[in-house]
């Protein structure tokens, strides 16, 4: 079950807990928060090229982890809406 991070919870986190570890965007401690990381990847500010190919990396662990389904490849396709009808 998921529920909303507070901020100290937040605060307790190791940076290699979230997608951007730099950042601290998009934390991936549930299959909930998976989710949102793959559908927030492109809103993610600041973040270099390099960085969103790590936070790509870390979110399709995540994913396999909580057993979330993510079916993009490349992470320049994360985050945009899926051409599945």
């Amino acid at each position: 079950m998921s529920h909303e991070l507070d901020a100290a919870e937040r605060n307790e986190m190791p940076d290699s807990a979230y997608a951007f570890p730099r950042l601290r965007k998009e934390p991936l401690s549930d299959a909930s928060h998976v989710r949102n990381a793959i559908s927030r990847f492109d809103q993610v500010k600041d973040a270099s090229d390099a960085e969103r190919r790590e936070a790509f990396d870390r979110i399709r662990k995540a994913a396999r982890k909580f057993d979330v389904e993510m079916t993009a490849e490349r992470w320049q396709d994360l985050g945009k809406p899926s051409s599945k009808s």
